[in-house]
């Protein structure tokens, strides 16, 4: 059991040009949860050599000055050093202005020193958002109205926060110029039938564009494409009269091939004069079933042949 007297000894090294400043904190971690959760908050505290070493001198008095005042006024200090953020939250810590190191912290528990450090929550999740309607010209000349939805998140919280005043807005205007510079390129015909190659390339070129605002563009899709009346009309007879070429070709080639079946048939009814006998019988049967009121009477050939021979 260690003796409730035992001290540990936390050393902090602030480095200003060649001296070293070291300050102790005497708490003991098990006495109370009060000195556990000093102990951690001070080691969190701990700033890296080479990102605070251009504070300069009066910036680290302000940092040596906003921990002792956190220490001489625990415990009610702890509830404005001790900040929490949510799963998909990342916060970006900056002390007298400069970020620290080691990145965006979270999620979960952080220490931040009052009067000197700010932080700013960058939200991680996916963002959607849908791309206003853009009037496009064609490489064609004809003029659509294309609209579309882009899916992103931050990727780095720290280059979102640093390198850019609003990554969302940003996002949303490179997207709309995006849009309109790849289908200027295309013809109507490509941007009505390609559109998933479209959405890809509109993917890539974001992404690229957005790599260094931390922002990752997962995914594009086009919405919507909008062509004009007159253009609509036109497309509607053209499409129209080409069902009408394709139908009389249709028709044609089916009257070909009765005529070809025809034919063979002919030849098979020349080949056995009884056949034709059955055939008349056959097509009696089709008029009656179907309740008519003319009645067919079949005439053997031979009659007719008879009959013509008696006039010669």
């Amino acid at each position: 059991m260690p003796s409730l007297r035992h001290v540990v000894k936390d050393e902090f090294r602030y480095l200003c040009g060649r001296s070293v400043v070291v300050v102790s904190a005497g708490c003991h971690p098990g006495t109370s949860p009060l000195g556990s959760g000093l102990l951690a908050a001070c080691q969190e505290a701990q700033l890296p050599d080479d990102t605070d070493s251009g504070l300069g001198f009066c910036g680290w008095i302000l940092v040596i000055a906003s921990l002792l005042f956190t220490i001489v006024t625990l415990p009610l200090s702890i509830w404005m050093c001790i900040k929490i953020v949510k799963e998909y939250e990342r916060a970006i810590i900056f002390r007298l202005g400069r970020i620290l190191k080691g990145g965006a912290k979270g999620p979960g528990l952080f220490f931040v020193l009052p009067c000197t450090d700010s932080f700013i929550k960058v939200d991680m999740r996916t963002i959607s958002f849908d791309i206003p309607p853009q009037e496009i010209l064609t490489k064609d000349s004809v003029t659509v109205n294309v609209d579309g939805v882009v899916y992103y998140r931050v990727q780095n919280a720290t280059l979102a926060v640093a390198n850019i005043t609003n990554a969302d807005s940003a996002t949303r205007l490179l997207a709309q110029t995006t849009l309109r510079n790849v289908l200027g390129t295309k013809n109507l015909s490509q941007i009505l039938s390609d559109r998933e190659e479209i959405a890809h390339s509109m993917q890539t070129t974001l992404d690229d564009a957005t790599d260094d605002w931390g922002i990752k563009v997962e995914r594009v899709e086009i919405k919507d494409v909008k062509l004009p009346v007159q253009l609509q009309r036109a497309m509607a007879a053209e499409a129209e009269a080409a069902r009408e070429a394709r139908a009389k070709v249709i028709a044609a080639e089916g009257e070909m091939n009765a005529s070809r079946a025809l034919k063979e048939a002919s030849l098979v009814i020349t080949e056995s004069p009884a056949a034709l006998q059955l055939r008349y019988l056959q097509t009696l049967t089709t008029i009656a079933a179907e309740k008519n009121s003319t009645i067919v009477f079949p005439l053997p050939i031979n009659m007719l042949q008879g009959l013509v021979g008696a006039n010669r």
